[in-house]
C-alpha cells in the first residue's frame, strides 16, 4: 500500500498539466495519472486558440470586456465570480505561455490576436491552426522540470477505478490499475478529475478523442458526485463526418474570413451575413448551429450547407491555416483553396460536467475537478477560445484550493485488495447508446425526443450486461431527464415546445445518483 500522501490528478492534458505545474511550483508533490501520455491528451487537438485581452490591436480590448463576452455568449448561465477570475487571469496566462516557448503569431513585434465567435475585438492568440500543440508542448516541458525534481510523478497507462472513501464519506485517495500489467494501485490524498469530456458516450459524434470514453465520469456519478449543466452539449457549426468521430474544421476558418453559404434558387445564398450583419459568421456556435439546422430544412434551399475559403488571401493560408488546409485535402480531397467544403454541426465541447464552485471543490471533500471534466465557466455556450484558457486556469485554481486546504482524513474504509475489475460495455450496447443519443440529445430537442431516449435507456438499463454499463447508461439518463428539466431553450440546448429563454431557469441544473435514482435540482449561481 502507498503511504506517501500526495495530489492525485487523474488526467494530463491542460487543465492536469496546469495543476501539476502550479502545485509542483509551490513544493507540493504529485501524481499525474492518465491513460494516455500527455502528448496524445485530447488537449493536443485544440485548433483556433486562446483568449485573453492582451489588446496589442489597438481595439480597446479588456478583461472586462471579455468577461462580458463570456456572460453574454453563455446566456448568462455562467458564475460571475468565476468568469471575473478567468478574464483576469487571462493575459498574464497568455504572456506566461509565450515565456514558455509558445510561438504565437507576431505582428510588429508583439502577439497579434485573430477574431473569434461571439467577440467584436481580437483577444484569441494562435500558432496557425495547432494552438493546442503548442501549449501542451510547452507545459509537458516545464512539467518535466519538477518531474526531475521529483514533485511530480507520472503514471501513464493507468486507468481510474474509483475513489478511495473515509468513514465520514471524504475523498482520501484513488484506485487506479496499470492497464499494462493489470495491478491494481491504490494512493492516497486529494483527488483532482483533469479526465475531460464524455465523448465516448457519443461515438461518431464528437470532434473529441475517442479516447475519451466517458468511463471516468460515468464511474464518479455512481459515486455521488454531483454533475451541473449536462443539457449543455456544443454542437460546432463546421465539422466533417470521418470515420469513427467528426473532424473538427476550425473557428478559426471563419475568423480569418471563411463564409457559410447554402444553394437557394441555384444560387449562393450567405445566410449569416444577410441575418446577423454585425458578427456575420462569427456569430457563437450554438446560433450559427442552429442557423445551420433551419436553412437545410428550408423548401426552397440544398440540403447541405457549405464553408467557402476560396477568396482568402495567400498569406492567410501560409500564416494562419496551413494545418487545416492540410488536414481537409488529408480526409476529404478536396483543396479549400479552391472548392467549397461541405459541414455539418457536430459535438465539440461539453459545457455542463462535474458540479464545482468557483474554488473547484466538488460535493466530496477532498475532490476537485478543472478543465472539460467540471461544468465552470462556459454556462450555456462556450465561447471558441476560452476552452484552452479555462483548462490552464482551472487547473491552476484547483491546486491553489488544494494548496490552502488543511489534509483531510486519509484513513480510507478498507476495500478488497483483489476486487473485481469493472467489465468491459459490449460494443453493441455503446452503438445503441449513441443512437438513442444522437435522436434525443440532438441539436434541437422536444418533449417527445427526450421521453423516447429515456424509455429505450431505461429499457438498455434492464439487460446492461455489468455495472460499468450500467453506469454508463445511468450517466446518459442524467443527460436526457435534465434536458427534460430545463424546459426553456438557453444557449446550446435548444427545444421546439419550449423556443423562449426564460428567467426561471437562469439556474444550474444538477443531477447526482443518491439512494439509487437519479436526483434532479435547479440551483441558484
Amino acid at each position: 500500500m502507498e503511504q506517501d500522501i500526495q495530489v492525485n490528478i487523474i488526467g494530463a492534458g491542460l487543465s492536469g498539466l496546469s495543476c501539476a505545474l502550479t502545485l509542483a511550483r509551490s513544493g507540493r508533490r504529485c501524481r499525474l495519472i492518465s491513460v494516455q501520455p500527455s502528448e496524445r491528451a485530447q488537449s493536443v487537438l485544440a485548433e483556433g486558440g486562446i483568449n485573453g485581452a492582451i489588446n496589442t490591436r489597438g481595439e480597446d480590448d479588456s478583461p472586462a470586456e471579455h468577461e462580458r463576452d463570456t456572460l453574454k455568449g453563455g446566456v448568462f448561465l455562467g458564475n460571475p465570480e468565476a468568469v471575473h477570475g478567468l478574464t483576469a487571469a487571462a493575459p498574464g496566462i497568455i504572456r506566461e505561455m509565450q515565456a514558455l516557448g509558445v510561438p504565437f503569431h507576431q505582428e510588429n513585434g508583439d502577439i497579434c490576436p485573430r477574431y473569434f465567435g461571439g467577440q467584436k475585438k481580437a483577444r484569441t492568440s494562435y500558432v496557425k491552426s495547432g494552438t493546442g500543440k503548442m501549449l501542451m508542448s510547452a507545459l509537458i516541458a516545464e512539467v518535466r522540470k519538477f518531474e526531475a525534481a521529483g514533485l511530480v510523478t507520472r503514471l501513464p497507462h493507468h486507468a481510474y477505478i474509483r475513489l478511495r472513501r473515509s468513514e465520514d464519506g471524504a475523498v482520501a485517495g484513488v484506485r487506479v490499475q496499470d492497464r499494462y500489467t493489470g495491478q491494481l494501485l491504490d494512493f492516497r490524498g486529494p483527488v483532482c478529475l483533469c479526465s475531460g469530456g464524455p465523448a465516448g458516450l457519443f461515438p461518431g459524434m464528437t470532434t473529441g478523442t475517442t479516447a475519451n470514453n466517458g468511463d471516468v465520469d460515468a464511474q464518479v456519478f455512481a459515486e455521488g458526485v454531483e454533475f451541473g449543466n449536462l443539457e449543455m452539449v456544443q454542437y460546432h457549426p463546421t465539422t466533417m463526418g470521418i470515420a469513427g468521430k467528426r473532424c473538427l474544421v476550425s473557428e478559426a476558418a471563419r475568423g480569418e474570413g471563411g463564409r457559410l453559404f447554402v444553394e437557394r434558387a441555384g444560387e449562393r445564398w450567405y445566410f449569416m451575413e444577410e441575418k446577423y450583419p454585425v458578427l456575420k459568421n462569427l456569430m457563437p456556435r450554438d446560433v450559427v448551429s442552429r442557423e445551420e439546422f433551419a436553412v437545410v430544412r428550408r423548401p426552397d434551399c440544398g440540403d447541405k450547407v457549405y464553408l467557402d475559403m476560396h477568396h482568402l488571401p495567400e498569406k492567410t493560408w501560409r500564416v494562419g491555416l496551413p494545418d487545416l488546409r492540410a488536414q481537409i485535402i488529408h480526409y476529404t480531397k478536396l483543396d479549400p483553396k479552391t472548392e467549397p467544403i461541405w459541414i455539418e454541426p457536430g459535438i465539440h465541447y461539453f459545457m455542463g460536467g462535474i458540479y464545482v464552485d468557483v474554488a473547484h471543490r466538488t460535493n466530496l471533500q477532498g475532490l476537485y475537478a478543472a478543465g472539460e471534466a467540471c461544468m465552470q465557466y462556459h454556462g450555456a455556450n462556450r465561447l471558441g477560445g476560452n476552452s484552452t484558457l479555462g483548462a490552464i486556469y482551472g487547473g491552476r485554481v484547483a491546486a491553489q484550493t488544494v494548496l490552502g486546504t488543511e489534509a483531510g482524513n486519509c484513513e480510507w474504509v478498507p476495500l478488497p485488495a483483489d476486487e473485481p475489475l469493472l467489465a468491459e460495455p459490449s460494443p453493441a450496447g455503446v452503438v445503441a447508446l449513441g443512437a438513442i443519443l444522437k435522436e434525443g440529445m440532438g441539436l434541437v430537442r422536444s418533449a417527445e425526443t427526450l421521453a423516447q431516449a429515456k424509455r429505450q435507456i431505461g429499457e438498455l438499463l434492464t439487460h446492461a450486461a455489468c455495472e460499468r454499463e450500467r453506469n454508463r447508461l445511468r450517466l446518459a439518463l442524467a443527460f436526457v431527464l435534465s434536458a427534460e428539466n430545463r424546459k426553456e431553450s438557453r444557449g446550446s440546448h435548444t427545444r421546439t415546445d419550449y423556443p423562449e429563454t426564460r428567467e426561471e431557469y437562469r439556474k444550474v441544473s444538477v443531477a447526482c445518483w443518491r439512494q439509487g435514482e437519479i436526483r434532479l435540482e435547479l440551483r441558484t449561481i
